[in-house]
């Protein structure tokens, strides 16, 4: 039986993932240079290069590049913003993405990417300075930048623990590769009686105390400086979160951290994950999880995004009952609880 269901690739679709890159580039020199801003009114590629301090033929270059990209509008030598283009890419409106570029476009990135034909002969990174490396400079990165996409996905995984946790006394909360800290900032303000721990390498958790004081909940975190997988954890906890950081080990490795994170959990405490899942669908169905594994290739020793099935199969070993799954509306990551048995 052809299980075979899409049409052929056509050389224009190729032609268009060779250069997709090219997109890329545009979009993060566009933010780079503030040139979005620069665009609520119609104005001349001089009068926004003046603005920006860049040469007047560059910009009208980059802008009529922009155009052909239909994220800026063009005629009669004046631009201005495509519909829609003002609510996500000028910085003081509040839906504004511009900064995830720096995520999604970092060179930390870009270099890994670079190298992907060695990876994919070796297995895993050949890079130095990769994901694993302890106080990775980009962790900073995106702990400063990355809160935009966390706060949907927060606040699912706090309606996932409120049924149970809204009524006990005490709510003492570890939150282990805090990074940014939104996911234990929002415990803290969902539920008053909450005291987070953050847990990450010590040039990372000054985000996570920035987050915790912008959501008012800074006299309830304390922090813990270093490796997870070695330093103290304290406790016992009520709730232990790990945040979109399991898809950098192979499953042995993942298990082992449930395993700890088991270890300090109260007998009658809920574990609460976040990230990325694959499930028995094609890979067409589930883009971003398969996009996101080739970066986990390119980025660390073992790491990928997991199956669901995984998922269950490391809870078990380490625990854990089976886990609940919490969908997050426009973005594909998944929610995560369990229990301890």
């Amino acid at each position: 039986m052809d299980e075979r269901k899409q049409g052929p690739v056509t050389r224009e679709a190729l032609f268009a993932v060779m250069q997709a890159y090219k997109n890329t580039s545009l979009l993060r020199t566009g933010i780079e240079l503030g040139v979005f801003p620069l665009l609520t009114e119609p104005a001349s590629a001089e009068t926004v290069a003046v603005a920006a301090g860049a040469e007047p033929r560059g910009m009208r270059i980059l802008l009529n590049a922009l155009a052909a990209l239909k994220l800026v509008e063009a005629r009669d030598h004046r631009y201005w913003l495509a519909p829609g283009v003002d609510d996500l890419l000028i910085p003081s409106r509040p839906g504004y993405v511009g900064d995830m570029i720096h995520v999604f476009a970092s060179d930390f990135e870009w270099d890994a990417l670079k190298r992907l034909p060695e990876a994919v002969r070796k297995g895993g990174t050949v890079m130095d300075q990769h994901a694993e490396t302890p106080e990775y400079s980009y962790w900073e990165d995106f702990a400063a930048y990355a809160p935009i996409v966390a706060k949907p996905t927060a606040q699912v995984l706090a309606d996932a623990l409120s049924p149970w946790a809204g009524d006990r006394t005490n709510l003492d909360v570890l939150d282990m590769a805090s990074g940014h800290g939104v996911y234990g900032a929002t415990v803290a303000q969902r539920f008053p009686q909450a005291r987070v721990w953050a847990l990450d390498w010590a040039n990372v958790l000054p985000f996570a105390q920035e987050q915790a004081e912008h959501a008012g909940v800074g006299d309830r975190l304390s922090l813990i400086a270093g490796d997870m997988f070695e330093v103290p954890l304290g406790g016992p906890y009520d709730v232990v979160l790990i945040t979109n950081v399991l898809h950098h080990f192979s499953p042995e490795r993942a298990t082992e951290l449930l395993t700890r994170a088991r270890s300090v959990l109260k007998p009658d405490g809920r574990l609460g994950l976040v990230g990325f899942t694959t499930t028995d669908a094609p890979p067409g169905e589930e883009p971003a999880a398969h996009l996101f594994s080739v970066l986990m290739l390119a980025w660390t020793s073992e790491g990928e995004v997991h199956s669901e099935a995984t998922y269950g199969e490391m809870l078990q070993r380490a625990g854990f009952g089976p886990a609940v799954r919490h969908a997050v509306p426009g973005l594909p990551f998944r929610v995560l609880t369990a229990a301890p048995v």
